[in-house]
């Protein structure tokens, strides 16, 4: 389990790819001082365990599915990502209860400068926009941001300096992907709703003459 709050911004120091996955070497410091063989790490907002570490860096090995729903798929040598470690029970939680577990990827549609600030609206498919909702939580490349606003199929998020600065949200453009978590109560929320038959899992409608002609279209 992580909170959001990103420790540092590595970068990957190798690729090397096989038949049934891919490791990754990542170039990193702080995570570095207290770090060890099958910890849990967040790597621009995926979870993944360590398999081996040396001075500068650590590695992780990354499955199919993880390289198919994530931005990881495309990564390459150089590309900087955010860095967590898994949270002690004994700290603040700064963000919110994040696990990891990317639900998709997103795509940045716009950009722009507000004061000291950048504004970016965010495009995602319908299995994520469900659950972002006004001043809600959310985990953009391993980072606990505030959703601002929601329409259909996006929602905006602010970057200040800070979070600028210190992970890969400012070096962000129009027409980057990112890896996506929705809030975990949301979707818990969601599915005991469901077993209580209080709401049910949305279906694609059957178009046939029958369902016309209920809806007086023939």
């Amino acid at each position: 389990m992580f909170s959001g709050i990103v420790e540092e911004m590595g970068a990957v120091k190798s690729v090397q790819k096989g038949l049934h996955g891919t490791r990754l070497s990542i170039l990193a410091a702080t995570i570095l001082e207290d770090i060890h063989i099958g910890e849990s790490v967040s790597i621009s907002g995926a979870c993944l365990t360590v398999t081996d570490f040396g001075a500068q860096d650590f590695a992780v090995d990354v499955s199919p599915e993880t390289l198919n729903i994530t931005t990881l798929g495309t990564t390459s040598v150089g590309t900087p990502v955010n860095l967590e470690r898994a949270m002690k029970l004994n700290e603040r939680i700064g963000g919110h209860l994040v696990t990891g577990h990317v639900d998709g990827v997103g795509t940045i549609r716009r950009r722009e400068q507000d004061g000291n600030a950048i504004q970016l609206t965010i495009e995602v498919p319908d299995s994520i926009a469900r659950y972002c909702v006004k001043k809600g939580s959310i985990t953009v490349e391993g980072i606990s941001l505030t959703i601002n606003d929601v329409s259909d199929n996006s929602f905006a998020v602010t970057i200040i300096p800070h979070t600028a600065k210190v992970t890969t949200m400012g070096l962000k453009q129009i027409g980057d992907s990112v890896n996506l978590e929705t809030d975990l109560i949301g979707k818990y929320v969601e599915r005991l709703l469901q077993s209580s038959g209080k709401t049910s899992v949305q279906s694609t409608p059957v178009i046939n003459r029958d369902y016309l002609q209920k809806r007086g279209l023939i």
